[in-house]
């Protein structure tokens, strides 16, 4: 229905008003001899108004005669029509024919990529590696070998676990499912070790399968051996394992930082200035200067591209360009502030840096005061699981 209706634009159609008391049989019989009407608006108890294509006009005139109602045109709209309107304007009808062809010549290529991240879990960069990989803005539809490209990002990236594109008029979705982060893992019929990741000092130590190589107490440092993979039995004798088991240490994770008494910070005026720019691919042109009157800013850019339909996208965009006005002011801090202030920020980089699923058993602060500042030192002990399989090589 909607590509007829469009057709019905670039070919002209008629929005006529119909009036008559058998109103529902002239509908009916629209419908079985298939005219496409639309649009349609009960304007009173016996009239009807519609929109009708220009070559489809005459029967329905004849329609009206045989259910006894009166046709009227009220509009006449579409292509043929506002050509006709401007036929005396001749740069104006030879810049909408040159812009109509540019339409019909711009769906043979993608003007937009849409990347789709599932779970809203973001993969670092993608944007980039699907443009190296051959899939970017500009590009010929009848270029693209989704099946090559989709193998081509698999190979790239490790932390893909699906990918499909689908190409929707100029628009080429991407979606992506990002793969769960999981260490090396050795086969279980491989011989192998438990070697320790991390400095720490063992708190627990259960070797299911293999000989521990460490107790409670002792201090490991990353690369020591914890549980060796092999056995020895009276009888048996020395044999390999796939080593096994859970091995639990306390680790230390330390932050430090200057805060300064005398600094600057950046504080917004409130004060702002937006400018446009339209987008034609690659060239921009700007509508007034590109640089702020202000002295100190920040920029916040914002790009819409224009699209007819929802997957229709044209090479053309606005750009709106947001100045906000920036003023720095001194700040001074005593002593106890700026122990408050580093402690506060480096307490909240541990907590981003620390898994939840680990527990803190000790938190130790020092501070440093000197003639400038204070220097802020904050070490987390944190219980956490250590150690990682490594394959023993003959």
């Amino acid at each position: 229905m909607l590509i007829k209706i469009i057709f019905g634009y670039l070919l002209g159609y008629l929005r006529v008003s119909v009036q008559g008391y058998y109103i529902e049989r002239f509908i009916n019989i629209c419908r079985n001899e298939k005219i496409t009407i639309w649009n349609l608006k009960r304007n009173k108890e016996i009239e009807l108004l519609l929109n009708v294509r220009i070559r489809e006009f005459k029967k329905l005139c004849n329609i009206a005669k045989k259910t006894s109602c009166k046709i009227k045109i009220k509009n006449k709209k579409g292509l043929p029509f506002l050509l006709n309107r401007y036929k005396k304007r001749k740069v104006f009808l030879i810049l909408l024919i040159i812009l109509i062809i540019l339409i019909g010549i711009s769906t043979n290529f993608v003007w937009n990529v849409e990347i789709v991240e599932e779970n809203g879990q973001k993969l670092e960069n993608i944007e980039k590696d699907i443009e190296e990989v051959g899939l970017q803005v500009g590009k010929l539809k009848s270029q693209i070998d989704t099946k090559e490209l989709i193998n081509k990002i698999r190979l790239k990236r490790d932390d893909v676990a699906w990918i499909g594109i689908e190409i929707k008029g100029t628009n080429a979705i991407v979606k992506l499912v990002k793969a769960d982060q999981k260490p090396d893992i050795v086969d279980e019929n491989e011989y192998c070790s438990i070697v320790s990741n991390k400095t720490g000092i063992i708190t627990k130590i259960n070797a299911q399968t293999g000989t521990a190589n460490v107790k409670v107490g002792d201090t490991v440092k990353e690369g020591d051996v914890l549980i060796n993979g092999w056995m020895e039995g009276k009888f048996t004798g020395v044999r390999y394992v796939h080593a096994k088991g859970e091995i639990e240490a306390k680790v230390w994770y330390t932050k430090s930082k200057k805060i300064p008494y005398n600094t600057t910070q950046i504080e917004e005026t409130g004060n702002q200035e937006t400018k446009y720019a339209i987008k034609i691919h690659n060239f921009e042109i700007n509508f007034s200067k590109k640089l702020s009157k202000f002295k100190i800013y920040d920029t916040i850019e914002e790009e819409n591209k224009i699209k007819l339909f929802s997957d229709f996208y044209l090479p053309i965009s606005i750009v709106k360009t947001t100045y906000k006005e920036q003023e720095e002011k001194p700040k001074k801090y005593n002593a106890e502030e700026a122990k408050k202030l580093g402690i506060e920020e480096l307490e909240k980089e541990l907590k981003q840096e620390i898994d939840n699923k680990n527990e803190i058993v000790n938190k130790n602060i020092n501070t440093y005061e000197q003639e400038d500042g204070v220097e802020v030192y904050v070490t987390y002990e944190v219980l956490e699981n250590i150690g990682t399989n490594e394959k023993i090589v003959f």
